[in-house]
């Protein structure tokens, strides 16, 4: 395995020259950009900055329509859900990501629907009467809108097919608007990205130059501007704009998923042990939650400590996709309080799918936080054939849950038996209705599901468990609908394939003493995780001087399995950082693009991203440039 640095801080982004072999890249490289180009612009249509946060449902829907989209209310429920109380530009970016503008096509089809003679025209009355009555009913004055637009409407009809080219026209036209504002506004302008490329008569001719740290063009020989030099340049803006940038490349071998560091103890068999499972679910918005821990030490011990995806019992032929998925375990001291954690370490080794730490710890309360880098648990497209069944009817009538359900709920009892003794206690219940539901189950209904199904040492049962979703399944009649409910909230799909969430089990042994965990939360990654993310590379990784002050720093760690680069702004004002990857070779990284660009704030301190091999047999390489956006 080799590190080296592709290059030194540079004050000027240098000129390079595509090969015939890079014209793929450079395409995607165009539309990766364009599309951060266009979220931007419509952002900025409505916010002052990107910094500045979503903070309503109304604001959401707004800023998608200033996008070209046209959300229903279905789809914005979907994104600001009643736990919501703010989204942030990255946010902004994966819904557009997920709701694709309404093409032509589309419309003209929804309105063939409803055109009973097919002729191209809606009566008044007719259009008035399926927009205020079906669906999402939109309002009379809302509708009239729609027939008073001279240019489409005639004798009491819409013509749908001019209404169509007319939506269409106006929506490019908001869009380009947006991009034009962005443009030549001086101060919209600073916040632009460094990687644009000049719209000219060239461009259609001869190929774009993109920065680079390795290579300059050979038949250009001026030298580059010097600092300050405010004078005109002939380079492409993509070179004009960055102020100054580093590049980082690191060559990885194939994963061999193993690490010497660190050997389980011999001893360890006589150590006192304690565990606790748990789960990473997949938010719609690509949001990952999980559960948090305290860990209770009532003296001074070494510790080993442990975190591995739980292989649950699957159907024959069905596969587990989350036992490749990424965990590590970051432990943290409590002092006097919850918000005044300190980071201990995290576990770095590791031993195929498991990752562990060991060391000493004193006595007293720690708080143990489960990680993963989002590079593998993430939204896949799968086409599903068709839907699995749940329920059934037997030979005497009556509803049966079926073999593939059964399974299902097999693993999932599994899952959210935190302690592992076969059995749900109303604590460990209430993280499965929190999840699923929102709600919590009180002792009186508590009290009432022990009476009806079967319970051991005031527990659930797997059996009673079982029995729970079949009476479910008869109050609805058969209806599977909130089974579906269920099941999807836990991250399976509709194949009964848990593709959006990944189980996993914690291990802790003490050689002293006896150890106490307990899941505490269910929760999205908090702020103590990021600190604790960002010192932990800070102190393990890295560190390149963006800037000239040494205010903008890049730090960047590196182990057998991950790479994560943190960015630290150590000015008084905010910070654009352009981020391209593009001459990585097999890797995924968290954020799902090679090309994005980061705002920093002022005297903080953020992840910028996680990067891991795409597969994990063959050798991969980290290129990635980071640069400052005037």
């Amino acid at each position: 395995m080799a590190s080296s640095p592709g290059s030194n801080a540079s004050l000027s982004c240098e000129k390079t020259i595509l090969s015939e072999s890079s014209q793929a890249k450079k395409s995607q490289y165009s539309e990766e950009e364009t599309f951060y180009m266009n979220c931007r612009a419509a952002y900025l249509a409505v916010f002052k900055s990107s910094l500045e946060n979503i903070k309503s449902k109304e604001q959401l829907c707004l800023v998608l329509q200033q996008a070209g989209r046209n959300p229903s209310q279905k789809t914005v429920n979907q994104y600001w859900t009643p736990q919501t109380t703010t989204l942030n530009f990255d946010d902004f970016c994966n819904i557009l990501k997920k709701e694709k503008p309404a093409t032509k096509t589309e419309l003209l089809k929804a309105f063939l629907k409803v055109d009973t003679n097919n002729d191209g025209y809606i009566l008044h009355t007719e259009l008035h009467k399926i927009l205020t009555m079906r669906g999402e009913k939109m309002t009379a004055e809302e509708v009239n809108a729609i027939t008073k637009l001279a240019d489409v409407n005639s004798n009491g009809k819409l013509d749908y097919n001019k209404f169509c080219k007319l939506y269409m026209t106006t929506d490019e036209q908001c869009r380009k608007t947006a991009l034009e504002k962005l443009e030549v506004d001086s101060r919209l302008r600073r916040q632009q990205f460094g990687s644009q490329v000049e719209t000219s008569s060239e461009r259609a001719t001869s190929p774009t130059s993109k920065p680079s740290s390795r290579t300059t063009r050979k038949t250009d020989h001026k030298p580059a501007p010097k600092r300050g030099d405010k004078r005109a340049s002939s380079r492409p803006s993509s070179a004009q704009s960055c102020k100054a940038s580093v590049s980082s490349t690191i060559g990885m071998g194939t994963s061999s998923n193993t690490n010497s560091e660190l050997i389980e103890p011999n001893t360890v068999k006589d150590w006192q042990c304690a565990q606790s499972k748990g789960c990473f679910f997949l938010e719609e918005d690509g949001e990952i939650i999980t559960h948090k821990y305290r860990l209770y030490l009532p003296q001074r011990s070494t510790i080993y400590i442990t975190i591995k995806p739980l292989n649950l019992s699957q159907l024959e032929g069905k596969t587990s996709p989350w036992l490749s998925v990424d965990t590590a375990l970051y432990v943290l001291k409590e002092n006097e309080s919850q918000e005044n954690l300190q980071l201990v370490s995290f576990t770095e080794a590791q031993n195929k799918e498991m990752f562990m730490w060991k060391g000493e710890l004193g006595s007293g309360i720690y708080w143990l936080i489960p990680f993963t880098t989002g590079c593998k648990l993430k939204k896949i497209k799968k086409q599903i054939t068709g839907e699995a069944k749940l329920v059934y009817k037997d030979g005497d009538g009556e509803l049966a849950l079926t073999k593939e359900f059964k399974a299902a709920l097999s693993d999932i009892f599994e899952m959210i038996d935190l302690d592992g003794n076969g059995l749900l206690s109303l604590e460990e219940y209430n993280f499965f209705e929190l999840r699923t539901s929102g709600e919590k189950c009180d002792e009186e209904a508590w009290a009432v599901c022990k009476e009806n199904f079967d319970t051991k040492k005031n527990e659930l049962t797997r059996q009673g468990f079982m029995d729970l979703n079949l009476m479910e399944a008869n109050d609805r009649e058969g209806d599977p609908s909130d089974l579906w409910v269920t099941l999807l909230s836990l991250g399976y799909n509709k194949a009964l394939e848990m593709t959006e969430a990944c189980p996993f089990v914690i291990d802790i042994c003490a050689e002293k003493c006896k150890p106490r965990i307990k899941a505490v939360y269910l929760e999205a990654g908090s702020r103590q995780l990021n600190r604790a993310i960002c010192k932990s590379v800070v102190n393990k990784g890295d560190a390149k001087v963006l800037d000239s002050g040494e205010s903008i720093i890049v730090y960047t760690y590196k182990s057998d399995t991950r790479i994560t680069s943190v960015i630290e702004n150590k000015s008084e004002n905010k910070v654009i950082i352009h981020v391209n990857n593009e001459q990585s070779k097999n890797c995924v990284n968290n954020r799902g693009l090679n090309i994005f660009a980061v705002e920093v704030a002022p005297k903080s301190m953020m992840v910028c991203q996680h990067v891991m091999p795409l597969k994990e047999q063959e050798e991969w390489i980290y290129n990635c440039v980071h640069s400052l956006v005037p």
